[in-house]
């Protein structure tokens, strides 16, 4: 190892980015570090992690069958996942916290929780009264399919 490992609460994205801005510089890697090749790398590298479930069918949360050797592959996949991401984001100059952030706020507005709690349906998907009848929603509406967009952008 390098030094590199330390207490994942002292983890940040920034420190993060820092660290791999480094890393790129010191082995003059930022030329080839273009926002294509970079998204290209994180693609395959989802690929190997996709890869690790593959066959497994559904597994349950925190993998209990799973051997200490196979938590830590995918510990590896999943950083380089992660490691990815947070390159590009850097080399595009989108600050990915903030983007986190402002993204989650978006969700909570897309998803409200009166339409949503308890289903994986979309709100497009969820019949809500009009309120022509005397029926109430609880001031919720649902959200027109023009302004929404497939479960699979964040959620």
């Amino acid at each position: 190892m390098t030094g590199f490992a330390e207490r994942s609460e002292g983890v940040t994205l920034e420190g993060l980015r820092k660290r791999m801005a480094e890393f790129a510089k010191e082995r003059d890697w930022d030329q080839f570090h273009s926002p294509r090749n970079l998204l290209l790398a994180l693609v395959g590298e989802v690929g190997e992690l996709s890869e690790i479930f593959q066959w497994k069918g559904e597994v349950p949360r925190g993998l209990p069958d799973w051997k200490d050797e196979e938590k830590e592959h995918l510990g590896e996949e999943l950083s380089d996942v992660l490691l990815y991401l947070v390159r590009l984001s850097d080399i595009c100059g989108v600050d990915l916290g903030k983007a986190a952030l402002r993204k989650l706020e978006l969700n909570a507005i897309k998803y409200p929780v009166k339409l949503c709690k308890g289903s994986s349906k979309k709100p497009t998907q969820i019949n809500v009264p009009d309120n022509n009848d005397g029926s109430s929603n609880g001031g919720v509406t649902a959200i027109s399919n023009s302004d929404s967009k497939s479960r699979s952008d964040g959620v």
